[in-house]
């Protein structure tokens, strides 16, 4: 019988599916430094965002047949080091792309109206204070007819895009590799329209947008630094619901002090899970706990995706 580490846990949907095909699974989550001993007794391991599987882990455990990713990035996978041990690894890129992509949503509604700060203060300063409050969230904005610049254009910067347009904000979209600039929009009633958006650089993304959201691979540098916001419009919105590190945390900090960029939306850190104190605590930064992937609906889809592609993989 094949036995799966859920190490990151798995959707009950996907580990029925899983079991009725005659797959044992386990959900119990091993801790990183006891994987290398305790992975020995299984066939394959899934993992999220928390668990690690690099090299040493990999050589660690020669009887590992498939390593599975619920999600989008296999940045805590040396995928490279694994294919060449004969390991196949598979990931759900489409499967949460929807949720993140509302979650940026969510976030810059909240930047526009000052949410973040406001749900902070109105349980403190409601009663005593609502007159203040109230003129002090009193210059929000609309998104409608603003700019969008989306920094990486796959499954969930489409989306993001699609919610955009829809919202009747203006597209600039960036993306390492050629692509398709029409979306397909599904209006009231099942009509299909499909609307473009406008291929640009990153330069002209950073000094043309209203706002700004991040949705590339992890790299060493950050995208947005010190010199990037510099050249940004004032009053920006930042939104990061992709990975860490692609912004320089301490110069974000710098620029909302500035008042060169008005509000940032943050859903992944430097330091998880542990964010820096600064971040933490900014009146102008909206904040989730790396929740862009979580909701019922996506990891369902996830679980579902990951559970197919390991029973297709073992029957072949």
């Amino acid at each position: 019988m094949i036995k799966i580490l859920a190490n990151d846990g798995i959707d009950p949907v996907g580990k029925k599916l899983l079991e009725e095909a005659g797959f044992q699974v386990d959900t119990q989550t091993i801790p990183q430094d006891e994987l290398p001993e305790k992975l020995q007794a299984y066939d394959a391991i899934t993992v999220r965002s928390a668990t690690k599987v690099r090299k040493a882990l990999i050589d660690a455990c020669p009887n590992l047949k498939l390593i599975g990713r619920g999600g989008v990035g296999l940045d805590n996978i040396d995928v490279e080091y694994a294919q060449s041990k004969n390991i196949p690894v598979y990931n759900t890129p489409a499967s949460s792309s929807l949720s993140v992509a509302e979650l940026v949503l969510g976030h810059l509604f909240t930047g526009a109206r000052f949410l973040q700060d406001s749900n902070r203060k109105m349980p403190v300063e409601g009663n005593t204070k609502f007159n203040d409050l109230k003129k002090a969230y009193a210059k929000g904005i609309e998104l409608r007819g603003k700019t969008l610049g989306i920094m990486g254009f796959g499954r969930i910067g489409r989306e993001v895009a699609k919610a955009a347009l829809g919202l009747g904000m203006t597209v600039l979209a960036y993306d390492l590799y050629p692509f398709d600039p029409e979306l397909e929009l599904v209006l009231g009633g099942g009509t299909i329209v499909r609307v473009p958006v406008t291929a640009a650089t990153t330069e002209e993304i950073i000094a043309q947008s209203d706002f700004i959201t991040l949705h590339t691979p992890f790299i060493e540098k950050p995208i947005l630094g010190a010199e990037e916001f510099a050249k940004m419009k004032k009053g920006v919105g930042v939104i990061n619901c992709s990975r860490g590190g692609l912004i320089d945390e301490l110069a974000l900090v710098e620029a909302l002090n500035s008042g060169k960029v008005a509000f940032a939306g943050l859903d992944v850190f430097d330091n998880e899970p542990t964010p820096r104190a600064e971040i933490l605590t900014h009146p102008k930064i909206s904040l989730t706990p790396h929740i862009g992937a979580s909701t019922n609906e996506a990891q369902e889809r996830v679980g579902t995706e990951l559970a197919n592609l390991i029973i297709n993989h073992f029957k072949q």
